[in-house]
């Protein structure tokens, strides 16, 4: 199986070989490919999205997909020993990451590993972070709720300890992210998709200050990290 690099580099340092793993946010499961070539079992891949679902199961055999909610992860408690969010927390706004942290907690095992792998908050100017505000905007006015949201490490660290997980280690995975220009036209054609319920009054100057973001890529910038936390045993 073809596994990112980031993903071998965060498990790098983690004991997989033989635990209960789970991937939360499956999406294409680069995390749940990395967690079965190290070595873990049973791995359970949890995504709502019923495509992802359905690509996981036939690149990733081994593992057990569970379509849920990550609020409500379908697993008893204190049953996972390590869990593996790799580019969840993007995704998520401060209150669903509040009560998916409250849910990791309930599944993990006492000493249980979490690895939370995402992106530090972008400079103001980049033209990426511009591209990701022009989705944002789209997002808001459609959905009501912004598409990403880029956690800073020590905020997530935060609310983790929370919760009752220590810290054990933070590295970097890229520094800085490359933000390739195939990714700057990929978030491009989901903005126009995005877009499409708005009227064209409002959504045309949105896309086309997308579309001239196109000419600055590609916008190495910020840094992908990863968070290591144990939870408590006490």
């Amino acid at each position: 199986m073809e596994i990112p690099q980031t993903v071998r580099d965060a498990l790098a340092d983690v004991p997989v070989d033989g635990a209960t793993a789970l991937e939360a946010g499956a999406g294409v499961g680069n995390g749940t490919a990395g967690l079965v070539d190290a070595g873990a079992a049973p791995v359970y891949a949890v995504t709502d999205h019923p495509d992802h679902a359905a690509g996981v199961r036939e690149r990733v055999p081994e593992a057990e997909v569970v379509e849920s909610d990550l609020q409500s992860i379908p697993l008893d408690d204190d049953s996972v020993d390590v869990i593996l969010a790799h580019g969840l927390f993007n995704v998520l706004t401060n209150e669903e990451a509040a009560a998916i942290a409250a849910e990791f907690t309930r599944v993990a095992a006492p000493g249980a590993w979490l690895l939370v792998d995402d992106y530090d908050p972008m400079p103001e100017h980049a033209p990426i972070r511009r591209l990701f505000g022009v989705e944002n905007a789209i997002a808001e006015l459609v959905d009501g709720r912004p598409a990403y949201v880029f956690h800073p490490e020590a905020g997530l660290r935060q609310l983790f300890a929370g919760h009752g997980w220590d810290h054990e280690r933070t590295k970097s995975l890229l520094e800085p992210v490359p933000w390739p220009e195939e990714l700057f036209e990929a978030h491009l054609d989901a903005a126009r998709r995005s877009a499409e319920p708005l009227d064209d009054a409002l959504a045309e100057p949105l896309l086309a200050e997308a579309e001239s973001l196109l000419e600055d890529a590609p916008s190495p910038t910020s840094r992908m990290y990863s968070l290591g936390l144990r939870h408590s045993t006490q």
